[in-house]
């Protein structure tokens, strides 16, 4: 099957899930869930892959284990957060509603396809290294399975020392500067990122290879400027306020890096 119809096909499978998972969501009151599906789609969308590509056998198993892996763990994570919080939606689609008022049943349709679509255009990595034929492997693809294993990681324990912080009572409502947060105030993004970035290393050793940067790239812009930080950062500072704008003169917004001395302060 070509490259074409691969793509085609998974397309049209993930928008017919998205639109059945619209109608659920529509059902349940909490579009949140839309995060736990986009981030599951991926498993299978490498799973596809792996089995229909026509590549390296290997390769291919290889591709589909740590798209699962990453896929797997990252979807879990955020079902128990969105199911922790249900009815209770996330802020970001509380404001949806707001801004699309009026017009918002078929504005969230069309971003639940984005999201679909979404998960095509990220996962063409995973597509242009199972139809890698060569049958050996690339020192390329072995520092990027090293960095991807790196990458996993770090993104599980950002989000393990973040849980367990929010878990004591005493620190309802403080910023989480334990492990790494004390480095970067959203290590589980550029851990995110670092996934991408992996995939798309291993992905240069493959024929065309080189498009894959469209996937990082997009992550970066999205965490950097779209629903990222600067979405989670304006709910910090209403919820934690004066302390977590000392917490952002002090810490690398995201990548990991030593703290910076607080600014002094010019009142005599």
């Amino acid at each position: 099957m070509s490259a074409a119809a691969l793509l085609l096909l998974a397309f049209a499978a993930l928008s017919g899930a998205f639109a059945a998972l619209y109608l659920l969501a529509r059902r349940l009151d909490n579009y949140g869930i839309v995060d736990v599906a986009w981030a599951y789609a991926f498993a299978g969308l490498g799973g596809f892959y792996a089995l229909a590509a026509g590549g390296w056998g290997p390769r291919r198993a290889l591709v589909g284990t740590l798209a699962g892996l990453w896929s797997l763990r990252l979807g879990t994570h955020l079902f128990r957060r969105v199911a922790g919080h249900h009815p209770v939606e996330d802020a970001r689609y509380a404001l949806l509603r707001r801004d699309w008022a009026g017009n918002f049943a078929p504005k969230m349709f069309g971003f639940f396809q984005l999201q679909a679509a979404s998960v095509v255009w990220l996962g063409l990595a995973f597509l242009l290294i199972a139809r890698n034929p060569s049958p050996a492997w690339h020192p390329l693809e072995l520092a990027g399975a090293c960095l991807w294993v790196i990458a996993l990681l770090g993104e599980a324990l950002a989000d393990a020392q973040l849980a367990a912080f929010k878990r004591g009572p005493a620190n309802r409502g403080a910023v989480c500067t334990r492990g790494l947060w004390r480095y970067s105030r959203h290590p589980n993004y550029f851990f995110e990122w670092l996934v991408w970035v992996a995939f798309f290393v291993i992905a240069l050793a493959s024929p065309g290879g080189w498009i894959a940067i469209t996937a990082p790239v997009t992550i970066l812009y999205l965490l950097l400027r779209v629903t990222g930080i600067p979405l989670t950062e304006e709910q910090a500072l209403r919820g934690k306020g004066e302390a977590y704008r000392r917490y952002q003169q002090t810490t690398s917004a995201f990548v990991p890096w030593f703290p910076r001395r607080p600014a002094a302060d010019p009142s005599p």
